[in-house]
């Protein structure tokens, strides 16, 4: 299959949230998405910078491949900021690649145009997640020359662990 990485428009967003929840299935967490597609409208395509200034850089973005009928992956990232190096950096949120395009490329191909944005920008980290069962993914991060961070572990804070923090001491 030909295909070519290019930046995510508006008319991809309906397809890009049906890719979400296929990835929610196939992570079996269906039941942790709440996003519309009005939220991922409003986050890639509506004023989302952090300051409201427009000449801030926009936060969350998207890279689509196309396929025969619609769209074969997308990749969901947004920027990062390194205070010891002082520069900006890449946080890949969502790389899925539907079933039936898997094994030709794609991933790596998002990976690559990844690269090159980080490349072009002067941006000097480039990261993501992958859950530990996941071993296809990790298998094509591997061959990227990715490694996992070791000695550090993500922590989280959502839903009412959240709220009783976020609460005046």
């Amino acid at each position: 299959m030909n295909f070519s990485v290019r930046t995510a428009t508006e008319t991809d967003v309906a397809e890009m949230h049906k890719m979400i929840i296929e990835l929610a299935i196939f992570e079996e967490a269906l039941d942790e998405v709440i996003a519309t597609e009005q939220d991922l409208q409003r986050v890639l395509f509506g004023s989302t910078s952090v300051s409201g200034d427009k000449n801030n850089p926009r936060i969350v973005y998207a890279h689509v491949v196309d396929g025969p009928e619609g769209l074969a992956a997308m990749a969901i990232w947004f920027l990062t900021y390194s205070t010891w190096e002082g520069r900006y950096g890449i946080y890949l949120e969502d790389l899925y690649v539907r079933s039936n395009f898997r094994g030709q490329g794609i991933g790596t191909a998002l990976l690559n145009k990844l690269a090159q944005v980080c490349q072009e920008n002067d941006y000097t980290r480039f990261q993501w997640s992958v859950l530990d069962w996941n071993a296809k993914a990790i298998e094509v991060y591997r061959n990227v020359g990715a490694q996992p961070i070791e000695g550090w572990t993500g922590y989280r804070l959502t839903g009412e662990p959240l709220k009783a923090l976020a609460q005046p001491q």
